[in-house]
Formats: C-alpha cells, structure tokens, sequence
C-alpha cells in the first residue's frame, strides 16, 4: 500500500507541475506578445522582425538550454535530436496549428528573405552533419551565420524605421520612455514565465513517461523536443488569435533559423569533442527537417497565405511523423507497411497538392507579365 501511495502522489505532483506549466506558458505567451507589438509599434519596427528576433529568440531559449547542457554533458544525440526535432515541431505542429484556427497571412518579407534563410540553414546543417559530426569550428560557423543574420535583420528594421513619416515613426518623448520601459518589463516577464512553464511541464511529462515505461529515445525525439517548443507554441497561438499573425509565422520562422545557427552552433562549441550525429538523425529526421522547411516556400507563395487545409495538412504530417518514431524505435512490424504507404501514397497526393496551386500562381503571373507587355 505505501508503495502504491507513493507511486499516486508522485502521479499526482507530475500532473500539478504539467497544469502550472501550462498556466505559465500562456500567460508568459499572453505577455511577451502584447509587449512585443506595442515595443513594434513605438519604434516604428514591423511585428514581422520583432517575430523573427525578440520574440523568437526567447521563446527559443528552452531549446538553448536543453542542447547546450546536453552537449556540455556528452549527451549528443539529445542535443542534436532536440533541434531537429524541434524545428520539425514547430512548422508541423505550430503553424499547422496556427493556420486551423485563422489563415496566416505571410508577409512578402518571409517569401523573399527569411524562409529562404531558413531552408538555407536546414540545408546547410545537413551538409555540415553528412561527416556524422558537427565539429567546434562547424559551430563557430552556424553561429557566427547567426550573429550576421540577425544583425542584418535589425540594419534593415532601422532602415524601414527611418523612411516613415515623422508622425507614424515619433512619439511623445515622455509617453514614449515610459511606455518602452513598461513594454520591455512585459517581454522579460513573459520569458520567464516561457522558460519556467516549459521547464515544469517537460518535467511532469518525462516523468508520467518513465513511469509508463516509455523509451528513453522516444522521449528525446518527442517529448523534449516538443516540450521545449511549447514556448513557440504558446507565442504562435496566442498572436494569432490577437490577430498578430506576422508574429505568429515569424517567431517559428525566427525560431527554426536560431535553432539551427545559434543553439546548433554553441551546443557544439561547448561539447567536448563536438557533436556526435546519430545514424538514424542523419539519413532520416535531418532530410525530413530539410523537406519540411522546403515546402514552407511554395506555400507561401501562392496567394501569400496558409489556409486551413494547409494546416490540416501539416498536422497529418507531424502525426505521421510521431507515429514513424514510436514503429520505430519498437521495430514494429507494421514499419514497412506504414513507410510504404506514406511513400508511394501520401507522399505523391501531397506533391500535387502543393504543386497544382503553384502551377497555378505561375500561370496568373504569365498572365499578368503578358497583359502589361
């Protein structure tokens, strides 16, 4: 009896800490969005490049922090796993999710620059990887991509923010301070409440994982990956619901690109002897990773939206992805069915989806270059 008591209490602390995780995210989500637009707005910066920097840097911090200390510790794999998984969850799940709930509208800015930036990084960390290491000078190189991207991201801001008219870009000095000062107060509050919320509830559910007897492996590519990115999952829901969609594409755009540069490059510059990429990460989640950030593009491209089915689309695919690992890892039988039937199915129906609307795109374009010629 006291064994089982023990083991109910435990149950029960692991559910308290997965509730106090979730209140914590959204508010920390509700706080950190509201400070960032409103800091936007007063300097005349777009939503869009508060999402892609600020907003998704700080959300990206629980992934710094897993992959960092796992690649400190000689944890590798969860290092590595971590990130890919991560960026995997976060255009999937997050914007799959997003776009359920409202249609993104997707700003010129992130078809033309910063989604090809990202799958520039994805593309370049395979690269990187095909060795099975990413060595200290690979990491000095992914971050100091990192630095350079982000400070051309703020050069440009600067410049937008300066060709607006005096009366859009200035404000009252006064209203203007104060405003800021509270404004940055919001944004470093609901960080911290981010980090907190995902550090307690990637706890609870490891925890409640382990006591069902779950995997070690499932548990890195899945739980912790996704855990560390309910941060960016929070932020995504919560702005598109306030109808701040630029933040809600860019912080998973922003996140995706600092995950790869910023963490992936620290992480292995803090690993003793670099880090060590796991056969199955390489042939397969990395390519998917790849894959994933490649199709954001024609997505994005035609009509600049992602629509509802776009959503349900990506949903399909992460589930299915999830459903792969678990086969697995418990080397299923039904693996071969199932990859089978993603490849020669699902896989081609979802090439024409994608590819018919932009088709499509290309024959108005023609259309229109005709008519002016």
């Amino acid at each position: 009896m006291k064994v089982l008591d023990y083991v109910l209490a435990a149950m029960i602390y692991f559910v308290f800490l997965i509730v106090i995780g979730l209140v914590l995210l959204v508010v920390g989500a509700d706080l950190l969005v509201k400070g960032a637009a409103r800091l936007a707005l007063s300097f005349g910066v777009s939503s869009l490049v508060v999402g892609l920097t600020v907003v998704a840097f700080g959300t990206s911090a629980p992934e710094m922090s897993v992959s960092v200390m796992s690649a400190y510790n000689g944890q590798s794999e969860m290092a590595v796993g971590n990130i890919v998984g991560s960026n995997i969850f976060n255009v999937l799940f997050i914007l799959g999710l997003a776009a359920m709930i409202a249609p993104l509208v997707i700003s010129k800015q992130l078809v033309r620059l910063d989604v090809p930036v990202m799958i520039g990084a994805s593309g370049l960390l395979y690269l990187i990887c095909r060795d099975g290491v990413i060595s200290r000078v690979d990491g000095m190189i992914l971050f100091a991509c990192g630095v350079a991207y982000t400070c051309w991201l703020i050069q440009m801001s600067r410049k937008a923010s300066n060709q607006l008219p005096p009366r859009e870009s200035e404000e009252k000095p006064g209203k203007k301070k104060g405003g800021n000062w509270m404004n940055l107060l919001l944004i470093a509050v609901g960080l911290v409440l981010l980090v907190l919320g995902s550090k307690y509830l990637v706890q609870g559910a490891i925890a409640i994982a382990k006591q069902f007897g779950i995997s070690e492996a499932i548990i890195g590519l899945t739980i912790v990956a996704a855990g560390t990115s309910l941060p960016e999952v929070a932020t995504s829901l919560m702005a598109t619901i306030k109808g701040e969609r630029d933040i809600a594409v860019g912080n998973v755009v922003g996140s995706n690109t600092f995950n790869i540069f910023s963490v992936a490059g620290l992480s292995a510059c803090v690993a003793p002897s670099g880090l060590t990429v796991a056969q199955p990460i390489l042939f397969f989640d990395i390519p998917f990773m790849v894959v994933v950030a490649v199709v954001c593009l024609p997505l994005f491209v035609t009509g600049l939206r992602l629509e509802r089915w776009n959503g349900a689309l990506f949903l399909f695919y992460y589930i299915a992805y999830t459903v792969y690992l678990i086969l697995a890892a418990q080397q299923h039988d039904g693996l071969s069915t199932f990859s089978t039937m993603m490849f020669r199915f699902v896989a081609p129906l979802t090439a024409v989806m994608i590819l018919v609307p932009l088709l499509l795109e290309w024959e108005k374009y023609r259309g229109r270059n005709g008519t002016e010629s």
